[in-house]
């Protein structure tokens, strides 16, 4: 423990009022740091809801395009007299 002199007591009063400032924002930093993991994690939800709609898409388009190719196999194929499975 230091001595009691004029500047001791001085670091002491400032580091008190340090600390109490300190207890006094805790609670607006706490909100802070929710309203940003939160948004965070909506950004995250927003992102993979993109992600799945340009897989669906891709998904959709390859459908398509192996359903248009069976289509003109087909009528290849009637043309040509044969069916599709030999």
């Amino acid at each position: 423990m230091a001595f009691p002199t004029a500047v001791n007591n001085q670091i002491t009063d400032a580091l008190s009022q340090s600390g109490v400032t300190n207890l006094g924002s805790a609670p607006a930093v706490a909100t802070g740091n929710l309203f940003q993991a939160t948004a965070h994690a909506l950004a995250l939800a927003a992102h993979n809801a993109t992600f799945a709609q340009q897989q669906l898409q891709i998904v959709a388009q390859a459908v398509t395009t192996q359903g248009v190719a069976l289509i003109y196999a087909a009528s290849a194929q009637a043309r040509a007299g044969t069916t599709i499975n030999g």
